[in-house]
């Protein structure tokens, strides 16, 4: 039997934490075993057969984290399927859409993964949780939880092809 698919997140302050648990949960309901683990607590692949990986565009940089798990995991990232998502903008416009996916893009052309899908969803911003002059800033919360939602379960698929053919 196929090992669980990793559901790995680098998060700041929890948005991108409670991003990966929507996924976790949507790829458990198709049927998949899934673990959910901080990307920093990652010691070893081996067990997963696949893996999805998400952090924080911050200030135009994919969360250290998540980069630093690309690169301590290199070689076996790329003999498994791995997708990759980010949290970018606070805001619903198109043009701050793009822009956060500009950034990943670039981040990870820097990296050595070859993920199978790519995503940026909105962010969310908590003022209570930074310091002066950013909690000055509005709360917001862009993340649509049906688009979510809707990415996990086509992921799913491809996780389940994959396991298909093992």
């Amino acid at each position: 039997m196929a090992g669980p698919i990793l559901v790995a997140y680098a998060s700041r302050f929890g948005t991108t934490a409670e991003v990966a648990q929507a996924i976790a949960v949507a790829l458990r309901e198709q049927g998949l075993r899934v673990e959910l683990l901080p990307a920093e607590e990652v010691d070893d692949l081996g067990p997963y057969s696949g893996v999805v990986l998400g952090g924080g565009i911050y200030i135009g940089r994919w969360h250290r984290d998540a980069r630093g798990f690309v690169r301590l995991f290199e070689e076996e990232l790329r003999r498994i399927p791995v997708a990759v998502f980010a949290l970018g903008p606070v805001t619903d416009r198109p043009n701050d859409q793009a822009d956060s996916e500009g950034q990943l893009r670039r981040n990870l052309e820097r990296l050595p993964v070859k993920p199978f899908d790519v995503r940026v969803f909105g962010g969310a911003f908590d003022p209570a949780k930074v310091a002066f002059p950013f909690n000055r800033m509005p709360a917001a919360d862009v993340r649509n939880w049906d688009t979510i939602r809707a990415w996990a379960l086509k992921l799913a698929g491809r996780f389940q092809a994959v396991r298909a053919l093992a």
